[in-house]
């Protein structure tokens, strides 16, 4: 144990006295490949002991990684830092490597801590509050709401699989329902209960129901979005992207939803609405608190599913209630009347990689699509209200991904967050405004937008066409701030997004500013 204290210390001096910038040089990254063991090596695969590993890793491999969680100025994928309670927080799961996958109480009390934390998500993101949500027993108390059925994952990716695939057994089985009791099925002395995608997979469900095909509404989503579409079947031409308008692609047209809906009640088709919560280039949203109600009575007219992607955006629920973001939460008002969100935890919450987070209105779906059947050695505590997490999600093996979570809940609280997301917008809002009124810059999509729409991502491209082809790259090889290049408009472009704790909105601004103009008189 000694050793292992005296290699951390050894790690956070590293750290500490890290001066490289925010990416590592072309001559420290071909260093670290060199020194990485070859195959044809007479010595591959010896071992070397761990002081001589440790020097290798401190030597070679720490130099050659990103900085992005020893500065607020990484400003690419939307990546935030670790907070240093997470980080503790995380040497604790790697310490003690809980198996978070079935509830036993009376042996840990990791599944007791894990959905104490998704509590805790909910309440910051203010999810919870009573409705007709007939799996929420009536006078049951807030603290058991909406969204009954939670787990963590590995982030908004595998959070997309798990909403689509409640929404597919959601739609066929809803339908099925809808066209009233199916014929028996003689199965011995019994007969089948209705028929369901995850008992009798994706194919027979369909038959049964009268489906031909289910597709996926939403606009300007997410790549990983088709992704989830592609792993549980719908296939990514299921997705239909239905943009309300060229001017604003991201927010999705509810009337053209309602058509959709419509016509395919008479066609055979079923349909899952996702809505997005923070579109990856403009950070803006697919719906305001106007759209939310009568997009879900739409859903509810013809029996389809509402998933949110919310990966960064729907943290705009928690920014203080102050007037400079009455427009962010407006905007994000009625995501909660969804039926499944998904979002990711190690972006704006601030916890290492990889944490996200499911919540679903459907207990009882959510289990018939993930249960662990026939495997009676993982049985958890049959008295508990607490599922095991095999049961509900992806994995049978499963990290304890929630005490980081955990230990920022309960460490900064809801006031503490507030705050540290006020100032991520608040950075993001002054370089979109430095970028809209610069000469050399263009803001977009819409230079005459208002800067209350700014969230946490600034999109913009150099007004010089040749500065513009690797305005990125310039940037970056400053290794003063890191951006990622994108396209918009079929051109290329800049994105800022400010996802960090260390966040220092006068200091990174003028760090900004300063890039931005150096690029400029260096372009040639």
């Amino acid at each position: 144990m000694a050793g292992l204290e005296t290699a951390y210390a050894r790690l956070r001096r590293v750290l500490y006295e890290r001066d490289d910038g925010i990416l590592p040089t072309h001559a420290t990254l071909e260093a670290s490949v060199a020194s990485l063991p070859q195959d044809d090596d007479p010595t591959y695969l010896v071992g070397r002991g761990s002081q001589a590993t440790l020097d290798h890793l401190f030597r070679d491999i720490v130099p050659a990684l990103n900085g992005q969680n020893l500065t607020g100025r990484y400003y690419g994928f939307v990546t935030g830092s670790s907070l240093p309670i997470a980080e503790v927080a995380d040497n604790i799961v790697s310490a003690l490597d809980q198996n978070v996958q079935v509830h036993l109480p009376d042996q840990t009390v990791s599944t007791i801590v894990e959905d104490t934390a998704l509590r805790m998500l909910a309440a910051l993101l203010e999810l919870n509050g009573h409705d007709d949500n007939p799996a929420v027993p009536a006078g049951h108390h807030s603290y058991e709401t909406r969204f009954p059925s939670r787990t963590f994952t590995t982030g908004a990716t595998a959070s997309n699989i798990l909403g689509l695939a409640c929404g597919r057994e959601a739609v066929i089985t809803g339908r099925i329902r809808r066209q009233g009791p199916e014929e028996p099925q003689e199965t011995g002395s019994s007969t089948t209960a209705v028929t369901t995608v995850a008992g009798a997979g994706l194919l027979a469900a369909c038959l049964a129901a009268g489906v031909r095909r289910i597709q996926v509404l939403t606009s300007m989503c997410h790549s990983s979005l088709s992704k989830a579409a592609s792993i549980i079947g719908l296939g990514r031409g299921a997705v239909r992207d239905l943009p309300a308008s060229a001017s604003e692609p991201w927010r999705l047209n509810l009337d053209a939803v309602e058509h959709e809906l419509s016509r395919g009640a008479n066609e055979g088709v079923v349909s899952i609405i996702v809505v997005g919560a923070g579109e990856v280039n403009t950070g803006r949203f697919g719906t305001n608190g106007l759209d939310m109600p009568k997009l879900r009575s739409l859903a509810d007219r013809y029996g389809a599913w509402i998933h949110v992607d919310g990966a960064f955006g729907i943290f705009a629920r928690a920014l203080p209630q102050r007037d400079e973001f009455l427009t962010l939460r407006a905007q994000t008002a009625g995501l909660e009347l969804a039926d499944s969100i998904a979002l990711d935890c190690h972006k704006l919450l601030n916890v290492p990689y990889d944490t996200g987070a499911f919540f679903c209105r459907s207990p009882v779906i959510q289990s018939e699509v993930f249960s662990n059947a026939n495997a009676s050695y993982l049985s958890s505590h049959s008295s508990s209200q607490i599922p095991s997490p095999l049961n509900i999600g992806l994995e049978n093996s499963r990290r304890f991904r929630a005490l980081p979570v955990y230990a920022v809940l309960l460490s900064e609280g809801r006031s503490g967050l507030g705050e540290m997301f006020a100032r991520m917008v608040r950075l993001a809002r002054e370089v979109a405004a430095f970028v809209r009124d610069s000469d050399d810059y263009e803001w977009l999509p819409d230079p005459d937008a208002s800067l209350d729409s700014t969230h946490i991502v600034v999109l913009f491209r150099a007004r010089d066409s040749q500065l513009n082809e690797n305005l990125a790259q310039r940037i970056n090889e400053t290794r003063r701030m890191y951006v990622s290049e994108t396209r918009w408009d079929g051109q290329k472009a800049c994105r800022i997004a400010v996802s960090s704790y260390r966040v220092d909105v006068k200091a990174d601004l003028a760090v900004v500013k300063d890039v931005l103009r150096l690029v400029v008189q260096t372009k040639h």
